[in-house]
């Protein structure tokens, strides 16, 4: 039975036999000029070492197409994860439209602080407040509202599972409190995650930031408002979120108290 191959070098006529021919029949190369080929080694599919190598080339090809699926989308993600940080600062002000980014170019202003007041921001749209805050750049959100002038100011900290962020509005007095806006990474639903809720934000209308030597507005627990001027409710069942956001405000709000005095 014929198990071997054998190729002419000259015209390449395929042999199948126990030996090369005495001469080609397509050219009549002598045998010498034939060459055996050796078949190839296969892994039986049946095998682990089949398995393991399949599963890996699997591994490569998905792992390519997710890199090059998230490189395609990338610029479409952060245009995304920009506008929708724009809908929060804008939300803090009590508006809501259908085109946010245009509102928000002709309304708002990004500046940042430098000393005691603001001047323009001229970098690239930030949406992280917190690297932003580690390099020693505290912006300030200036927004022309029918007329009137607010001040918003990004704030960040943690709350009882992941990181709690939000934006106060301030009116031109630059510490009554016009409205607010807070989210989460992680709170419980029900509990921590009732900061996000339209019920703990509007408590804070009206408020005052502070005096003229601290930051005073807080966060004390349900039911235990002493000073309606500075306080709000807590979250019943949500202690540590809520002591969160009072350190969040105090610790962002601090940073502004030259600005806001002045």
């Amino acid at each position: 039975m014929a198990n071997k191959k054998f190729k002419c070098t000259t015209c390449g006529y395929i042999h199948e036999g126990d030996k090369a021919p005495e001469t080609c029949p397509q050219c009549n190369a002598p045998a010498s000029a034939f060459v055996e080929l050796k078949a190839e080694k296969k892994l039986p599919t049946s095998s682990n070492a089949y398995t393991f190598a399949y599963a890996a080339a699997m591994v490569v090809v998905v792992a390519f197409l997710l890199s090059f699926v998230s490189s395609s989308l990338r610029a479409k993600q952060d245009a995304n994860v920009k506008l929708d940080t724009k809908k929060q600062i804008l939300y803090s002000l009590n508006v809501e439209t259908a085109d946010a980014d245009a509102y928000f170019t002709a309304n708002v202003k990004d500046m940042i602080l430098k000393g005691d007041t603001i001047v323009e921001y001229k970098g690239d749209f930030a949406t992280l407040y917190e690297n932003e805050g580690k390099a020693n750049r505290y912006h300030v959100f200036v927004c022309n509202l029918n007329g009137q002038t607010k001040y918003v100011i990004p704030v960040y900290g943690a709350g009882l599972w992941g990181a709690i962020w939000g934006y106060v509005a301030l009116n031109d007095d630059k510490n009554t409190v016009f409205g607010t806006y807070f989210s989460h990474a992680s709170e419980t639903p029900g509990l921590g995650a009732e900061i996000q809720s339209d019920k703990f934000q509007k408590q804070f209308e009206g408020k005052l930031v502070g005096d003229s030597t601290s930051v005073k507005i807080s966060v004390v627990k349900n039911g235990k408002v002493e000073d309606a001027k500075y306080e709000v409710d807590g979250i019943s069942g949500g202690t540590i979120t809520s002591t969160g956001v009072d350190a969040m405000l105090k610790n962002c709000l601090g940073n502004y108290t030259k600005f806001l005095k002045r």
